[in-house]
């Protein structure tokens, strides 16, 4: 039990999750999630609506990751107080050390404050697993987005 109480406050000084702007994401989106396209294609609808919290994930100063969350309700889920998560986004050496589940569960965090019901996603198909482990249910069937491919449509209800 200590062991992990040592683990989890290491780890949270490794990375500090702060809260940044829209612009302060594009080039990590631009790296992961639109190579080879312009920087613009990393502007998203939203990006500047007061009511979009922008993560960023730090070590040692650096940004290795980032994610985006914007007041939006699903067309299929009755819940208003809804917001969809986009643009989650970590540096490809800094994968697999839990940087893209911190900025998760910061969200959910801050948005659980915020009494928001629903949290939903498009999920690449190669970040199901990730969806998953995280307790993020799939709804609907696989679809395409043009010049990014597959998704599947994730929720969790945070209330």
């Amino acid at each position: 039990m200590e062991k992990n109480n040592v683990y989890f406050s290491r780890m949270k000084s490794a990375w500090e999750i702060r809260q940044i702007k829209a612009k302060t994401t594009y080039p990590v989106r631009h790296i992961v999630l639109r190579k080879g396209r312009p920087i613009e294609s990393c502007v998203f609808e939203g990006d500047a609506l007061k009511s979009s919290i922008h993560l960023g994930a730090y070590t040692n100063e650096t940004l290795v990751g980032v994610l985006s969350a914007y007041h939006k309700k699903h067309p299929d889920f009755s819940e208003t107080k809804s917001y969809q998560v986009r643009g989650v986004a970590v540096l490809e050496a800094h994968r697999k050390k839990g940087i893209g589940k911190l900025l998760m569960e910061e969200i959910e965090r801050r948005l659980s404050q915020m009494e928001v019901s629903l949290l939903w996603l498009n999920a690449r198909q190669t970040a199901v697993p990730f969806y998953q482990r995280l307790s993020y249910n799939v709804h609907g069937d696989v679809f395409n987005i043009p010049h990014i491919g597959p998704h599947y449509c994730y929720y969790k209800f945070l209330l």
